[in-house]
């Protein structure tokens, strides 16, 4: 028989179950009531978007602010509901400066007026070609510039497009190559090009002419530049009509990345890349090997990196290589790869015993280091064993075959030891012995190149191209990339003597200094950090002396060293210190950073930005909303 407090717990506990019921119900009602006000919401403020001010449609994208064109420069205005807003994007593409980087070098004529345009509404056409390869290039050239329209305007066209800016018109671009079916960047590879934007009817017009592929590509790189992203307008825009006439003032014009200190993926080289072709660089001068590591498993000798690399997530393959010298390729740049010798080697050449070869290298590794090289690890060639010039000789057929650079190529050279080889070779002096490596190095890379010495072959300034040594080398047979500061006298007698050369001076042009010294508490050993107003102003060619006037000056190139570098902080370290060396060797004007430099160079800067470049701002960006006010 059930008991009056049980009948009475299990009445609560129905009750109970009753009002739970009850309570999930009115739940999903007010769930569902409040969906429908969600909906019936968005509905009217879909209906309503075009007469609301486009401060509340562009609420993410600083609508507060307005730009206007007053005196030759962008001012900001508050903006209010009566405002037409201006971007800042917008402002400073129509107004005064010509926002091209690098500055052009021939004729400009820019339109004061922009038109709507969609990545999907570019269209290329082939006018003349010397060669099917020139022809392949050009399409994939053209499809990577439509990719970074396409990655512009992500997620803004047709969501957020304003109707009052009329519909996107049609682009036609037409390329003409008359010139070299190669389309290699060489040494000799004319760069130059003319571009003609106008319109036709309801459509563009593009006409880009050229003597070679890599002209053309320039060319379609300036027509990205005349193309932007109008954040309150939601789509992109285009100059109405412009005409460039363009060239650049040196040949070489390159960027050094170390990637033996520290190992750096593939994905952060491509980007790189990238970077250097946006601002018209042709030249990624990759030192893929030193004492520390040798990252890169060739085929011909894979016991290098057996022997050499950090570890098997740190290497390159030759399919890496081939993806690397591909992308740089279709963006206008040679990849010049330089394993350093008879220095900078370690423990990559320290296998000769156990195959039979005898020891490949000296000093592997030896204490105090400060007695044998520059930074630890020390190791150098053994120039007497002749086993190193077979490998040698591997060792560079596979990089000539690899990237298909066969005009210019880079022997390394730097910072031999004397002390290490007096210690093994008693008999002789060391500078001979490195004159006869040199030599000799230079002997086997004819033969890897199929019996043929490249045009240009580099060589780093040191010990061998200082007096008296520099007059045993043969300047028809050598250049050599001066590292030294420019006030050196060293620096200047190579080029004084008659070699080519590539500049990359250290006070100037170095771009790991200023983060002290890693082995101590000093500065470091080559001082304060290069801003890129020093690396822009920076034109030793630009002397009064009689003698400069004759310097064989090819071009220059900066070096980002990575003792203190590694994956993920490579982008704020280059760019766009980079760009500005690049604005130098392209154009090379007289005048130093002026306002406009600022101006252009903060443009760029935001250029790399949208392409995905984690690039150093310049300055505040007040200073961005805020043109000329912070100078």
């Amino acid at each position: 028989m059930m008991s009056w407090g049980d009948a009475l717990w299990l009445g609560l506990t129905a009750r109970f179950a009753r009002v739970g019921r009850l309570r999930r119900a009115v739940l999903m009602l007010a769930a569902a009531a409040c969906t429908a006000a969600a909906v019936l919401y968005w509905k009217q403020q879909t209906d309503d978007s075009a007469n609301r001010p486009l401060h509340s449609m562009y609420s993410g994208i600083e609508p507060q602010w307005s730009w206007l064109c007053q005196h030759d420069r962008c001012e900001r205005y508050q903006a209010s509901d009566t405002t037409t807003l201006q971007s800042l994007q917008t402002c400073n593409m129509l107004c005064a400066s010509t926002q091209l980087w690098p500055q052009p070098t021939g004729p400009v004529s820019l339109a004061s007026a922009a038109v709507p345009v969609r990545s999907d509404r570019f269209s290329l056409k082939v006018i003349a070609s010397p060669s099917r390869d020139v022809t392949k290039h050009i399409n994939e050239a053209f499809i990577v510039m439509q990719n970074h329209m396409r990655t512009l305007e992500h997620g803004v066209v047709g969501e957020n497009r304003r109707s009052d800016i009329g519909p996107p018109r049609d682009v036609l671009v037409k390329v003409s190559v008359n010139g070299s079916g190669d389309p290699r960047m060489r040494l000799d590879t004319n760069e130059s090009y003319k571009l003609a934007l106008r319109p036709s009817g309801n459509s563009l017009v593009v006409d880009i002419t050229a003597h070679s592929f890599c002209g053309a590509r320039h060319g379609l790189e300036t027509l990205l530049q005349v193309t932007w992203l109008d954040p309150y307008a939601g789509s992109l825009l285009i100059l109405e009509a412009a005409t460039v006439v363009d060239a650049p003032r040196f040949p070489y014009r390159g960027l050094l990345l170390d990637t033996a200190r520290n190992f750096f993926p593939v994905s952060e080289l491509l980007r790189t890349i990238d970077a250097m072709a946006a601002n018209k660089l042709n030249t990624f001068h990759w030192h893929v090997s030193d004492s520390q590591s040798f990252p890169w498993k060739l085929d011909s000798a894979p016991q290098l990196a057996q022997h050499g690399a950090y570890g098997p997530g740190a290497v390159y393959t030759s399919d890496d290589v081939r993806t690397i010298v591909k992308y740089a390729r279709i963006r206008g740049i040679r990849v010049l790869m330089e394993i350093d010798t008879p220095a900078h080697v370690g423990r990559a050449f320290g296998w000769g015993p156990e195959a039979g070869l005898g020891h490949l290298a000296h000093c592997i590794e030896a204490e105090p280091w400060s007695s044998y090289c520059g930074e630890p690890p020390c190791g150098q060639l053994n120039p007497r064993n002749p086993h190193i010039y077979d490998l040698l000789e591997h060792v560079y057929r596979e990089i000539i075959q690899l990237t298909e650079v066969d005009d210019i190529f880079h022997l390394g050279g730097d910072e031999v030891s004397e002390q290490c080889w007096a210690k093994h070779f008693n008999d002789t002096d060391p500078m001979d012995l490195w004159m006869e490596f040199t030599r000799q190095a230079m002997h086997v890379l004819e033969r890897a190149n199929g019996g043929k010495a490249p045009e240009l072959t580099l060589l780093w300034s040191s010990r061998l191209t200082r007096s008296p040594y520099l007059e045993r080398l043969d300047p028809k047979r050598f250049g050599v990339q001066v590292w030294g500061a420019s006030q050196w006298p060293e620096s200047r007698a190579v080029l004084d003597a008659g070699f080519r050369s590539v500049i990359s001076h250290v006070d100037a042009w170095y771009l790991d200094c200023g983060f002290g010294s890693w082995r101590d508490s000093s500065d470091g050993h080559c001082g304060p950090y290069r801003s890129w107003q020093q690396v822009y102003e920076h034109r030793p060619w630009a002397t009064e002396t009689p003698e400069s006037a004759a310097w064989p000056v090819e071009g220059g190139a900066a070096c980002q060293w990575t003792e203190q570098l590694g994956p993920g902080g490579l982008d704020a370290r280059v760019w766009p210190r980079t760009a500005a060396l690049a604005e130098r060797l392209w154009a090379d004007r007289a005048e130093g950073a002026t306002a406009d430099v600022y101006l252009r160079l903060d443009t760029q800067r935001a250029r790399l930005v949208a392409r995905g470049v984690r690039a150093a701002p310049l300055w505040p960006r007040w200073c961005s909303h805020n043109p000329h006010a912070c100078l």
